[in-house]
């Protein structure tokens, strides 16, 4: 399916899309908030710029998109034009990598989708929770 809208309107419509502070990350940020736990939040020297960082507990978490980081991405790659494909595979890629080197750093990773946190935001906290209570902070 070719894209309907120009270059430069396509580049208008992306430069759009917030990256940070997006509606799903204010809803876990509040979540977490109302637990009493401390966080930093897009924080820009640690690769990936984690959407939610515990400093002493060396946890990363991430907030991801279904469509812009390709959930399950192989079921519905065939719809897209070679565009998205390829940016999307690009985003999967620099997710990967960004993962492996804040393992490497010693950091657990969390990962949570766009559609976990609408079905279920309760176990997307708690799961974020059990992994801290791991790290050992005390809730």
């Amino acid at each position: 399916m070719p894209d309907r809208h120009t270059p430069e309107q396509r580049s208008y419509n992306m430069s759009r899309v917030k990256g940070k502070d997006t509606g799903l990350e204010l809803i876990v940020r509040n979540e977490l908030q109302k637990l009493g736990l401390t966080f930093d939040n897009n924080v820009r020297n640690l690769p990936g710029k984690p959407d939610i960082i515990f400093w002493a507990e060396k946890v990363a978490i991430f907030i991801d998109g279904d469509f812009w980081h390709g959930y399950r991405f192989s079921a519905w790659e065939s719809t897209l034009s070679s565009f998205w494909k390829n940016k999307i595979g690009e985003t999967r890629k620099r997710d990967q990598r960004n993962f492996r080197k804040l393992r490497r750093m010693g950091w657990k990773v969390i990962r949570v989708w766009q559609h976990q946190i609408h079905k279920d935001l309760d176990s997307s906290i708690a799961r974020m929770t059990t992994v801290l209570k791991s790290s050992h902070v005390i809730l």
